[in-house]
């Protein structure tokens, strides 16, 4: 995981920076708190699609040792199952099973690398351009806003009913997580999540709310339902899946180009720069096509994981890593894979509230820090469209293809900047 050559620069504000190297039992435990915050997402994708969670647990994490490899260790992110792919996946498993949405991940995760190869080529220049602080802080905000009714739903509901208990235990959580950031010191400050869930674990057991059920049933020691091409299946193509989920790639491409931009806030680096956004979009299409091919649905990068280091501070590296270490060891593991998944989801809600926020304000962080001037009228325009669509959850559908609320206004963020002039003509 280390490149080898000792970055000069070191960000003060954290506690441990990108390549600082946690004691052991630091370590672990930092580790952890990265694989509890992700694996809700991760296990929740192949769940509604009909994919064994254990596979998508294991390509999560050999899909975030390659995106470490291939970014020379630069970047501490976190890579689980996408979201963006859910409705076309469902549709490929009901017509063809999973050999179709395995070649269509592949295909979304060769696109990644066609592009970062072209941008590898001829440069990232035009990112500046297209991506100002007046796009930029919008598009961040629009990242963690967009997930708050599902912050929300996970704190309220069960089986689509409000439940006041689940809003207790979600409360709960927020709350004492908010106790443990502001007033523990020392090691302990740096896990303020880990701690957080472990107390809402508690308490929502404490209420009756957790299944244990699952964790009794399953067995220590496992093997990940792989399904492996040229083992598990023959090779054949599939146009359906192709067509259907290749082009989806471009639409997660401005998801990932969003999240390096609030890692670039994060760590005062410019990662489109270095280790260059051709390295980062191979990495990420690199662990998708893994995952096509043995047996998991693509990969993304993680909001959740960044909210946790904005929370905590400690942007290592060497985290994320270990973090992957665990989610491909606990694959093989059957009880504490069940015990992470027996984690109830108003917990997961609560510590959503405080992350989701988290993103969002850190956008709203690069907008003052630029002194975004809202005297103008086009910055007071670019950011109202951005926010209202990203939130408002606005998406474009033709035929299968759907471009989603996130990706439509960043689109219309970068048409907007680049159309509109300086001033308008009542203000010159």
């Amino acid at each position: 995981m280390n490149s080898g050559k000792k970055e000069k620069f070191r960000n003060d504000e954290a506690i441990l920076d990108i390549g600082d190297r946690p004691q052991f039992g630091h370590w672990l435990v930092l580790s952890i708190q990265h694989l509890f915050t992700m694996f809700g997402a991760t296990v929740l994708v192949p769940l509604l699609v009909g994919i064994n969670p254990s596979i998508a647990l294991f390509s999560s994490g050999v899909g975030t040792l390659v995106y470490i490899l291939c970014t020379n260790a630069k970047i501490p992110a976190y890579l689980g199952s996408s979201f963006a792919f859910i409705v076309t996946m469902q549709a490929l498993m009901k017509a063809d099973g999973y050999p179709a949405v395995g070649q269509g991940a592949i295909s979304a995760g060769l696109v990644y690398v066609i592009v970062s190869l072209l941008i590898g080529r001829f440069g990232s220049a035009w990112v500046d351009r297209i991506l100002p602080p007046v796009v930029v802080g919008p598009i961040i905000i629009v990242i963690g806003l967009s997930l708050a009714t599902t912050a929300a739903n996970d704190a309220m509901l069960k089986n689509s009913n409000y439940d006041l208990k689940y809003f207790g235990v979600a409360i709960f959580t927020l709350l004492i997580t908010i106790i443990f950031n502001m007033f523990l010191r020392g090691f302990s400050s740096m896990i303020p999540v880990l701690l957080g869930i472990i107390c809402g674990y508690l308490m929502a057991l404490a209420i009756g709310i957790v299944n244990l059920q699952a964790v009794a049933a399953a067995k220590w020691f496992s093997l990940p339902a792989f399904n492996v091409m040229f083992i598990n299946y023959h090779f054949k193509w599939y146009p359906a899946a192709i067509i259907g989920m290749a082009p989806i790639a471009f639409v997660t491409m401005t998801e990932h180009m969003g999240h390096i931009m609030v890692l670039n806030k994060l760590t005062k680096r410019n990662f489109f720069k270095d280790p260059g956004l051709h390295r980062t979009l191979f990495g990420d299409g690199l662990s998708s096509v893994i995952a096509g091919f043995v047996g998991g649905p693509p990969t993304t990068s993680y909001g959740e994981n960044i909210g946790v280091l904005a929370m905590t501070k400690v942007h290592s590296v060497w985290v994320l890593g270990g973090a992957a270490l665990f989610a491909i060891l606990f694959s093989f593991v059957g009880k504490v894979s069940a015990l992470i998944q027996s984690i109830p989801s108003p917990v997961i809600g609560g510590i959503s509230f405080l992350l989701f926020g988290m993103i969002a304000s850190n956008g709203l962080r690069i907008l003052v820090d630029n002194h975004v001037n809202y005297e103008l009228k086009r910055n007071l325009i670019i950011t109202s469209v951005i926010l209202v669509i990203g939130i408002g959850g606005t998406y474009l559908k033709l035929g299968s293809f759907q471009l989603t609320s996130i990706a439509l206004a960043t689109l219309f963020g970068i048409v907007l900047n680049l159309v509109l002039p300086v001033k308008a003509s009542s203000e010159k």
